[in-house]
This record gives structure tokens, C-alpha cells and sequence, in this order.
């Protein structure tokens, strides 16, 4: 499921983690409105307690001492189940219904603001997976948790980008089927002649969020790049941090005075690492400004 970053983040956990019922809701499923259950003993149990209770009452004030107690024993007795039948008690199947409710309210209220993976055709489902491993290879590399990215505007662009890829697959997928289900079956020249550009509407609408998904792709690739070269440089450093221990071992077993040349060259390597790590990060930041929403198309 992918839900719109704008909403709450309360209603956007309770509609994540029911997914199953809002499938049931996509397909027409609205739950009972009535009340929950009330106390937990059925009511003819607590019609025969308040009954002893009366009737314990009426003889105890029977008697000379029963007409000083008997009132006050009736009244102990009685708030106490007078409170257990009048007090609502939750059941489970109670508290299962009202959370069905909430979660079916909350889907209607934020309609069109989520969705689900069963809303997607294949084609759109092959492309929101390629989009989603675009984004999560960018959100879960270090070069982006140190900060090397534009990490603050990472967190916020790139949940954007994937609902709005996910929303305008959802509408193409609604839109295909039912284009392809009016035209199914026979038709005549006039209807196809009508259906044509619609189909190459379709088409160009695809074919618009794909460039979406490959910009993606392309930033997610830069960042790959900027990934490895950060990751060289960082076993450069640990073994430019051991150097003096490689060279005093080669000083004191005699070694061949070309390995000393060769360990020399430590330095540059990780110069080279830097300079390298410098460009991938500037073309992955360039890459990112093919993500930044531009002014509305028509």
C-alpha cells in the first residue's frame, strides 16, 4: 500500500496496517452500525439477581431489626447492580466492530488518498516495484545517512515522488480496464475510429510515468556510483591508518623496496577516492533536479 505523506501520520498507520479490510471495503463490504454489545452477563441474570435482592430486602424488614436494615442492605445491593446493567461493557467481538468502523470510516474520508496494490494492473505494478527500488536503494545507502545527499530533501521528495507515481498509476489502471472492457467484443469502424487517440492517450500517459520512474532510476543509479566510491574511500582510510605499521614491517624483514613505493601510493588512491566521490555526489544532486516538481502540464 502506498498512502499520500500529507496525511496524518495516525491515519495513515491505522489504513497500513488494514489493508485486508480495505480491500473488503474496495469491493462494497460496509460495516454494522450498530451498537456495541452492553454487559457481559446476559440480562435475565441480572433480572433474578435484582429480584433476591428485593425480595432479601422485603424480609429483613420483617422483623424489628429488619425494618432499620432491610432498606439500607436493599440499597448496597442494588446500586451496585443498578451500575453493572446500565454501564455499557465491551465485548471483544465489541471492540473488533468499532475498530472496523473506524477503519472504514477512515477510508472513506481519505479516498483517493491510498493506494493499494490489488488498484494496479501488471504493467503498473511492474513499474511502481521498479520506482519503489529506486527509492529504497537512496533511502537506505550511507552516503545519503551521512549527509553526503541532500538527505532532509531525500526524506521529503522521494516519499512524494512515489505516491504521485503510485496515484497516476492507480488512475491508469481504473481508466485502461474500463476502456478496454467498453471495447471489448465487436465494433464498428466509428467506434474505433473514436477509440484511437484515447488508446494512444493511454499510451502517452504510461508512458509519461515511466520518465517519472526512469529519472528516478538514473538518481538512484548516481547515488550507486557515490555509494561505491564512498565505501572505497572509507577501506582506503583503514589502511592508510595501518600504513606505518605495513612499512615498519617491510623495513624490518627487508623487503623489496618496491613494495614500499607501492604502499606510498595509498595517498593518491584516496585522493583519487575523493575526487571521485565528490563528482558521483555533484551528479547525483544533478540527477535530483530532474525529480523537483516543475510547473503543471496541461
Amino acid at each position: 500500500m502506498i498512502v499520500d505523506p500529507a496525511l496524518p501520520p495516525a491515519d495513515a498507520r491505522l489504513l497500513r496496517d488494514n489493508r485486508r479490510l480495505l480491500i473488503r471495503a474496495r469491493r462494497g463490504w460496509v460495516p454494522d452500525r450498530s451498537g456495541p454489545s452492553l454487559a457481559a452477563a446476559p440480562y435475565w441474570r441480572l433480572g433474578a439477581v435484582c429480584g433476591a435482592t428485593v425480595c432479601l430486602g422485603l424480609l429483613l424488614g420483617a422483623g424489628g431489626l429488619g425494618r432499620s436494615l432491610g432498606p439500607l442492605l436493599l440499597v448496597l445491593l442494588a446500586v451496585p447492580l443498578m451500575i453493572v446493567t446500565f454501564v455499557r461493557t465491551e465485548t471483544p467481538e465489541g471492540e473488533e466492530a468499532e475498530h472496523e468502523r473506524r477503519v472504514h470510516a477512515q477510508a472513506v474520508r481519505h479516498e483517493g488518498r491510498y493506494v493499494l496494490i490489488d488498484d494496479l494492473d501488471e504493467p503498473s505494478r511492474r513499474l511502481l516495484r521498479r520506482a519503489q527500488r529506486a527509492v529504497a536503494a537512496v533511502s537506505q545507502s550511507r552516503v545519503n545517512a551521512e549527509g553526503l545527499l541532500d538527505d532532509v530533501r531525500n526524506a521529503v521528495m522521494l516519499p512524494a515522488q512515489e505516491w504521485e507515481i503510485a496515484r497516476l498509476l492507480a488512475k491508469l489502471s481504473g481508466l485502461r480496464a474500463r476502456h478496454r472492457q467498453t471495447l471489448s467484443g465487436e465494433s464498428t469502424p466509428e467506434v474505433a475510429a473514436v477509440a484511437e487517440p484515447l488508446t494512444k492517450a493511454l499510451d502517452s500517459s504510461e508512458h509519461a510515468v515511466l520518465g517519472r520512474v526512469e529519472a528516478l532510476e538514473r538518481y538512484a543509479a548516481n547515488v550507486a556510483e557515490a555509494e561505491r566510491a564512498y565505501r572505497a574511500r572509507q577501506q582506503i582510510a583503514e589502511l592508510r591508518a595501518r600504513l606505518h605499521e605495513y612499512e615498519e614491517l617491510v623495513a624490518e624483514t627487508g623487503a623489496d623496496e618496491a613494495t614500499t613505493d607501492e604502499l606510498t601510493r595509498l595517498t593518491e588512491d584516496a585522493d583519487r577516492l575523493d575526487q571521485a566521490l565528490r563528482r558521483s555526489v555533484s551528479s547525483a544532486h544533478e540527477a535530483f533536479r530532474y525529480l523537483e516538481p516543475g510547473p503543471p502540464g496541461p
